[in-house]
């Protein structure tokens, strides 16, 4: 029988995530609600599935645009996004790179995420380590992306 289980997580730069954890075969299980199924709990893990719940929770994004860990082809390399939403034409609206709160948000990462985007072509892209977030969007006149305060309206 399963059983909740108390474990010190970090608090994020996000609405507080009352998540369903659980432990199995000496690791911890976070329940995704949108694939309805645990996954491993990496501090990645804990981030996305924050963005997960403030997108639909707070933003009222709808559940059925999400598409998690996508793969996709760039440079002949195998790539998987953390988190990317869909409009209701099916274009790729948001892209969400997520990364453990011990990761440092820096060029790198920023350059990594946009990468990502080039086959999707999203028009927002966001990343984040749940503590800090860049937020850009494409700006048609400039032809690139900008830093933006705010998440993007749900499509």
């Amino acid at each position: 029988m399963l059983r909740p289980i108390q474990v010190q997580l970090p608090v994020l730069n996000l609405p507080p995530l009352q998540a369903k954890i659980k432990e199995e075969n000496g690791k911890l299980l976070v329940l995704d609600t949108l694939r309805k199924k645990y996954l491993i709990l990496t501090p990645e893990e804990w981030v996305r599935q924050h963005w997960i719940h403030f997108l639909i929770e707070v933003m009222d994004y709808p559940k059925g645009l999400f598409s998690l860990e996508k793969g996709l082809k760039y440079n002949q390399l195998s790539k998987r996004t953390d988190l990317v939403v869909f409009d209701r034409e099916g274009n790729a609206f948001l892209l969400i790179e997520c990364k453990a709160p011990s990761v440092k948000i820096n060029q790198s990462t920023l350059a990594q995420a946009l990468t990502y985007n080039m086959p999707l072509n999203c028009p927002h892209v966001i990343l984040s380590n749940g503590l800090q977030h860049v937020c850009m969007s494409f700006e048609e006149e400039k032809s690139e992306f900008i830093q933006v305060k705010n998440v993007p309206k749900a499509p």
